[in-house]
């Protein structure tokens, strides 16, 4: 029997990479994310490369959208085997006393809220089943703040902390938790944080070789890929060129 993946955050960068991977090797994907079109444009790929997906299009920020969402599924799709927490961004890099307080929301909302909502609506169901592998998609910044990063390093720290409990959490019903962390990686991510300026987010990988999202793809199938007995539980990856959130070596 195919296994079945939801993957949250999957419009773009490690979510839309990691859907495309666990699809080349069998899985049945369920794709979450705020932007239907590219959504459907995902999933139409995959169908025509012969993948069973499902779409659900919802804001993860929002409790009742994530509620409806995940209780719209088809019996069918509810024996879930993966689940990847992947949606997740930062905003802003001022200081505390200078930030935009819509902007800790939008964070907090996404990356700490927003894993929860769902986390909440998929665990009971491995919970059920006794059965399941979750996979916490943190960062770097979950281990080391840094100036600019206080609120952003808050919810990543935090991610890092619920996965750790979860572990414990799960240990009676054989469920498996891991977190990812990546480093310097090369996504929308910058984009993102720096609200749409172009050039001031392809400044961040001047001179360098980042990560990119099939490197996280590519990790988080081979966490999926141990053996039953073995749960790998914390990977810290990074580019050679990063040794720690703010020592990286340009050329």
């Amino acid at each position: 029997m195919l296994k079945t993946a939801l993957i949250t955050g999957a419009t773009a960068g490690f979510g839309e990479a990691t859907a495309l991977l666990l699809a080349s090797k069998g899985y049945r994907l369920i794709i979450t994310g705020r932007r239907k079109e590219r959504l459907d444009a995902l999933a139409e790929k995959m169908r025509a490369q012969g993948t069973e997906v499902y779409t659900l299009a919802f804001d993860v920020r929002s409790r009742e959208e994530t509620d409806a969402a995940v209780d719209s599924l088809p019996e069918a799709w509810k024996t879930i085997d993966v689940f990847i927490n992947n949606a997740g961004l930062a905003v802003g890099t001022e200081h505390l006393h200078e930030a935009v307080t819509d902007d800790w929301d939008r964070m907090i909302d996404t990356n700490v809220k927003g894993l929860l909502y769902v986390s909440r609506k998929i665990v009971p169901l491995m919970v059920q089943r006794k059965s399941g592998h979750i996979i916490n998609v943190g960062s770097i910044a979950g281990r080391e703040a840094y100036p600019g990063g206080s609120v952003y390093c808050a919810t990543k720290h935090a991610v890092q902390a619920i996965t750790n409990s979860l572990r414990i959490e799960m240990l009676p019903h054989g469920i498996r938790v891991g977190l990812i962390s990546p480093g310097l990686a090369e996504t929308e991510f910058s984009e993102v944080r720096f609200k749409g300026n172009t050039e001031k987010a392809n400044s961040v990988y001047n001179g360098l070789i980042p990560l990119y999202a099939p490197d996280i793809a590519d990790t988080i199938l081979f966490m999926l890929s141990a053996p039953a007995h073995v749960n790998i539980a914390d990977v810290l990856i990074l580019p050679t060129i990063q040794a720690s959130a703010r020592d990286v070596l340009r050329k």
